[in-house]
């Protein structure tokens, strides 16, 4: 049985348009591409940034001395009350999933240049002008690193060497060839190599593949994935999730189901691998909801790697389940 979901194999060259973010300043990692943002401003008082977020982010903050506040987001993945920033802060907000373009939208609006939008999960979600904003790529294409960053200078982009792939990337190429199973170890252990590594520049391996898939078919399979799953569970999940929008390409399809139960097992037993979202979060979070997100979401493989009949079979494994 093929396995769906989970890390990707070498992305395949294609004849796309282009990688979207050409215009953006490329960098090795997206937790690199915020610190690159930090260094731009220069004089960080406090980092404001929500409970439930990747542990990853706090990397940069730390090597920076840069002092952060928690806060708490509500059941719409929105902040549960305005936050008053003063001269010197700043406040991270995710684009959970790549869902939430529209209140992102409403928050640059209302924070302008002390808004830092956390885009890892929202590839396609296009730059706002005038907001810093960072993202990561190989959580949308097989690749082994990549990051960018917007919203500050990129002259001193130049202070910086480039990266190298290689050393991480083994995982790409034996799920390719021989399956997810046969290269997790790998995965798991090129993960660990990219944390707190220094800023470098996208190595010219990643720029090549990125510059040579096909983003418009990426697009289309993931929303149609999305749609095709929403329509299905919709009235099962927990979660209140808005409708596709034009401008919306998600990562994945978050779950929850109603009856409470956590399907995570089923479905890996299954293989259909999914990730957890994030478990340091488990150990941060005085507030049940973000532990709940932690625990309980289920995110669901919807990527271009797949189509109805591979929604199909996690839809039928759900309902057997529920």
């Amino acid at each position: 049985m093929q396995a769906i979901g989970g890390y990707f194999e070498l992305a395949d060259y294609e004849q796309g348009k282009g990688f979207p973010h050409q215009g953006g300043i490329l960098l090795n990692t997206g937790r690199n591409a915020l610190e690159y943002i930090l260094r731009c401003i220069g004089k960080v008082r406090c980092i404001y940034l929500p409970y439930y977020t990747c542990e990853v982010v706090l990397e940069p903050l730390k090597r920076l001395h840069i002092p952060y506040i928690f806060y708490h987001i509500n059941a719409m993945f929105e902040l549960v009350e305005d936050i008053h920033l003063k001269e010197g802060e700043y406040i991270i907000a995710n684009n959970y999933f790549g869902i939430k373009d529209a209140y992102i939208q409403e928050l640059a609006d209302k924070y302008g240049e002390h808004l830092i939008v956390d885009s890892a999960q929202a590839l396609f979600f296009m730059p706002i002008p005038g907001v810093k904003m960072f993202y990561s790529t190989r959580k949308f294409v097989g690749v082994a690193d990549g990051g960018v960053a917007y919203g500050v200078d990129n002259k001193y982009s130049l202070l910086y060497g480039e990266d190298d792939s290689s050393l991480h990337d083994s995982h790409l190429h034996i799920r390719k060839e021989r399956g997810a199973e046969a290269g997790f170890r790998d995965f798991q252990q090129n993960e660990v190599k990219l944390d707190n590594q220094p800023i470098r520049l996208m190595c010219q391996n990643t720029r090549d593949i990125l510059w040579h898939v096909d983003y418009d078919k990426v697009i289309v399979r993931r929303r149609a994935n999305f749609a095709y799953l929403h329509e299905a569970l919709k009235d099962k999940n927990f979660l209140q999730l808005p409708d596709l929008n034009s401008s919306i390409c998600p990562m994945v399809y978050p779950f929850i189901a109603k009856s409470g139960r956590n399907l995570r097992k089923e479905l890996i037993d299954n293989k259909v691998f999914v990730a957890k979202y994030w478990p340091n979060v488990q150990k941060l979070a005085s507030y049940e909801l973000e532990y709940e997100f932690a625990t309980k979401i289920v995110p669901l493989p919807c990527d271009q790697r797949y189509g109805e009949e591979e929604m199909r079979k996690i839809v039928d494994l759900i309902k057997d389940n529920v």
